[in-house]
């Protein structure tokens, strides 16, 4: 099952280079409709730092655990790091919106705005859990049992719910570029666009597949069951 793992963690390296890709290539050199001869615009820079910055970054850290040798500490440390620097990336990136001419909440109004607000709202409140749970050490260690399982489950979630709202803000672009800038539906930029929202597709799935992967199958050399003459557990240990 190790191998598995292992193998998943590296594959997700892979396509999210493949993703980095296509999302630097879309946005240099489709110059007509993503980037005007001006340079980069707000656009620009918010599909760039929400998907390599934000999500990419996520999910590295995410599999840190997986792959990262060392104490437990480090590889908390990292994974916290790393996830700062994601959040970084989506606050930037959620400024780039807000500095609009045509006013702050200009740009809230679709699914996709309201969704990537949810997204980031939840992942800042779990990297400051995240980040009080490491540097403040004066809970019980059954309260931080307690709370683990759902700081997992959470920040999948979130994971899954960033993916999501990059695929609405696609839908969204491309639809806006082929309504109101006459873009071809079956040219190669709506093809770029629409192999980029199955890329993150896939991404979602190799990523939270390696992250809830068991890391190695323990084997009766690594259990112990102890009986009593009652055939009642005495002792379980793994």
């Amino acid at each position: 099952m190790g191998s598995v793992s292992s193998s998943l963690v590296l594959l997700a390296r892979l396509w999210g280079l493949v993703i980095a890709v296509i999302v630097v290539y879309w946005a240099l050199l489709f110059k007509s409709s993503f980037v005007p001869r001006q340079g980069l615009t707000n656009s620009t820079l918010h599909a760039l730092l929400m998907v390599i910055g934000f999500i990419l970054v996520s999910g590295e850290a995410i599999l840190i655990h997986r792959w990262l040798p060392g104490s437990r500490k480090t590889k908390k440390a990292v994974h916290l790091w790393l996830q700062g620097v994601a959040l970084v990336s989506a606050m930037v990136g959620i400024w780039t919106k807000f500095k609009s001419q045509l006013g702050i909440f200009s740009n809230f109004y679709s699914l996709h705005s309201w969704m990537g607000l949810l997204s980031v709202s939840l992942f800042t409140a779990q990297w400051v859990t995240g980040f009080l749970n490491f540097w403040h050490r004066g809970e019980a260690r059954s309260t931080r049992t307690t709370f683990l399982p759902w700081h997992v489950f959470l920040g999948l979630y979130t994971y899954g719910l960033a993916i999501a709202t990059a695929e609405t803000g696609l839908l969204e672009k491309l639809t806006f570029y082929q309504t109101k800038r006459n873009v071809p539906r079956r040219c190669s930029e709506s093809l770029m666009v629409n192999g980029l929202g199955l890329g993150l597709v896939m991404l979602c799935i190799i990523v939270i597949t390696a992250a809830v992967l068991p890391k190695y199958q323990s084997h009766s050399s690594n259990e112990k069951l102890v009986y009593s003459s009652q055939d009642r557990p005495k002792c379980l240990s793994s």
